[in-house]
């Protein structure tokens, strides 16, 4: 009797451990991307490719894009980006040919926003052969409007974001430009001096990202120049957008790879000022620019300000810029669990949320090298590395509990993109991870064992764009005041979920939700009942 009562406690306590699940083949996610390797060790090989989370036919569940590069010469084979409807029962449906993204390209990163405000979200791919902009008309299917819109950019594109920058109602874009790289123009580099590896960032020179204005009627501008954020010296991987001195203008944070990272202020005249060195993000804590790949932003703390998260090169943690106020950041990587358990990993996929629900943000790092052969010059470091998830602690103290959340979340993988989303509706965020010429894994969230109340919010602009990005939305409930923003892109080449979710632990109700919106409109709720989807619309 013992013995049984031993093991039904036992079995209890392994159905109450958190976890992340591993639910790809059931929801028949089997999409593999294909980096071209063919031996000749070509830069982009290593860097591909993005994944996004987004609602493209507006019922409420997440769909899923994932990118895909090609073979570098034709093998009689076609690997293209694939498209995956939510089905809206936990299972996917592959409904990619005919969509539009049924073409090959050497996909890198993905955003998504309603440009046109006519209520689609549509997709903004950085690729190679060049960028492609792509209209959303409805039923999965997908137009190419790039040159009909003015886009113009085959400078190795990778993370892009849609933000309304000068605050007219239109969306504009903002995409991050890594290196000047050809096949005619690779570089030979070694790790032995013998044999060729993959170079890294500093044998090329850098190239300008770009800023596309949105001039409505589905025209763009390029406003690089003129919005003065050109810098031909940069070597972009990853972009955030975040109003870092709360003025209520979108300001742009630009991770740069062995280049300094930029904060581009927001001027409210259509252009900006670039004060990283002076705001302290530019360089590591040893004054050297480091090899910076995804970011994010958000208040890990409910200081009220939003932080900088940013995914760095093996031996180099992550770092994790805490706004001080006053346009000042201090990366307290160095002093905390953070940037000791991230020391070995190379850093790619990288956002704060908030997985138990509790309220408070947490971190997750998409990890992988981009030399396989990595492992006979540096012994400690490995070529596939497994995620890395911290719980937020409060009071500005993590905990590593990757270890803690499932031995299929901690395979290690070689990956790339990241995003979230609650695309089973339960409540809680689950992850899409893209890796480096391999399987995309999707895992359910398993995790909120205390079964903590939640409240998802999905906001429709009126006056301002469609898609709400840039409003602001601050909850407050029993145990205090959070907020978030609105936002694409974040995290490396990829797109999450333009719906909110905030955690309330065991508080019971919600004071108050107060949305304010890119336009200046105020609206507020009070006394909401939590773990329910809101779709919220801005008073026209």
């Amino acid at each position: 009797m013992r013995s049984l009562i031993l093991l039904a406690v036992a079995g209890s306590l392994a159905a109450q451990t958190p976890k992340f699940t591993d639910v790809s083949k059931a929801a028949g996610i089997t999409f593999t991307h294909n980096a071209g390797k063919a031996g000749k060790k070509w830069l982009p090989e290593t860097m591909g490719s993005g994944c996004a989370f987004v609602d493209l036919d507006g019922d409420g569940y997440p769909d899923i894009v994932l990118l895909n590069s090609k073979d570098w010469t034709p093998k009689g084979r076609k690997t293209t980006s694939a498209l995956y409807r939510n089905n809206r029962n936990g299972t996917f449906t592959n409904v990619t040919a005919g969509s539009g993204l049924d073409v090959e390209l050497y996909a890198m990163g993905v955003a998504a926003g309603d440009f046109d405000n006519d209520g689609r979200e549509d997709l903004y791919i950085t690729a190679l052969e060049g960028d492609r902009l792509l209209h959303n008309e409805g039923g999965f299917k997908f137009k190419d409007v790039t040159k009909a819109a003015g886009i113009d950019n085959a400078a190795f594109g990778t993370s892009a974001a849609f933000v309304d920058y000068d605050k007219d109602g239109l969306l504009d874009i903002f995409v991050a430009n890594y290196v000047q790289w050809s096949k005619e123009k690779d570089l030979w580099c070694s790790l032995d001096g013998v044999s060729k590896s993959y170079c890294t960032p500093e044998s090329y020179k850098g190239v300008s990202s770009k800023l596309y204005r949105n001039l409505g009627g589905g025209k763009f501008e390029d406003a690089t120049k003129k919005a003065k954020v050109y810098d031909a010296t940069s070597k972009s991987l990853g972009v955030t957008v975040l109003d870092y001195n709360g003025d209520g203008w979108p300001d742009l944070f630009v991770a740069n790879d062995t280049q300094p990272n930029k904060l581009y202020r927001n001027l409210k005249n259509g252009t900006f000022a670039e004060e990283g060195v002076s705001a302290g993000v530019a360089f590591g804590e040893d004054g050297v620019a480091r090899g910076a790949m995804g970011v994010d932003s958000g208040d890990f703390d409910r200081s009220g300000r939003p932080h900088l998260l940013v995914g760095n090169f093996t031996n180099q943690m992550l770092g994790l810029y805490r706004n001080e106020g006053k346009g000042l950041f201090v990366d307290e990587a160095p002093r905390s669990t953070v940037g000791r358990a991230s020391l070995l990993s190379l850093a790619f996929g990288v956002f704060y949320f908030d997985y138990d629900l509790d309220g408070w943000l947490d971190i997750f790092s998409g990890n992988g090298h981009i030399e396989e052969e990595i492992g006979r010059v540096q012994p400690k470091v490995k070529f596939a590395e497994p995620p890395l998830v911290f719980h937020n602690l409060g009071k500005g103290k993590f905990e590593d509990v990757s270890a803690k959340l499932g031995a299929e979340l901690t395979r290690p993988v070689v990956a790339r993109g990241a995003a979230y989303a609650d695309f089973d509706r339960d409540g809680d965020l689950d992850l899409l991870i893209a890796t480096n010429n391999g399987p995309a894994y999707l895992y359910r969230n398993d995790a909120n064992t205390a079964k903590n109340h939640w409240i998802n919010i999905r906001l429709k602009g009126g006056k301002s764009n469609r898609s709400g990005i840039g409003a602001v939305v601050r909850v407050e409930s029993a145990s205090g005041k959070q907020w978030q923003t609105v936002h694409s892109g974040s995290s490396y080449c990829s797109q999450s979920d333009l719906a909110l979710t905030f955690g309330l632990g065991k508080d019971p109700s919600i004071t108050s939700i107060e949305i304010e919106w890119p336009s200046g409109a105020k609206q507020r709720l009070t006394n909401v009942k939590p773990d329910q989807h809101l779709v919220m619309e801005e008073a026209k």
